[in-house]
């Protein structure tokens, strides 16, 4: 598996976690200790507040990941770059264009940051 097949399957595994309501888990121990998330409602989390945020978060029925692109920033830097939508229930579909951007700590990607930017569905 490469580098950026790595950097898919966390990204995709990301998602899969907020379906099944264990992405406090998951996001607690895939961020560096000073991670942030920069969210389309306007507001930034740091680690501890997305592990807090995402308990008992409301899960997402199913999303979709495409336009998949990584940008090679520096040696155990990159950056995936990916439109994603998600569903929950009877809301309106949730699409925006996203970036994760990963570093590689003893020799596993960790996330550092996150951004979305919303786009009209």
């Amino acid at each position: 598996m490469s580098r950026d097949d790595d950097l898919y399957a966390l990204e995709r595994r990301g998602w899969q976690s907020l379906c099944d309501g264990t992405g406090d888990a998951f996001y607690g121990s895939l961020m560096t200790d000073d991670a942030l998330m920069v969210l389309a409602g306007g507001f930034a989390l740091d680690r501890d507040g997305v592990v807090a945020s995402l308990t008992d978060a409301p899960q997402w029925d199913d999303f979709d990941i495409s336009g998949e692109r990584v940008i090679a920033v520096s040696e155990g830097v990159r950056t995936l770059v990916y439109t994603g939508s998600a569903r929950r229930g009877s809301e309106p579909e949730f699409r925006a264009l996203m970036s994760s951007t990963y570093v590689r700590i003893d020799n596993e990607w960790r996330l550092a940051l996150y951004q979305q930017t919303p786009m009209e569905s």
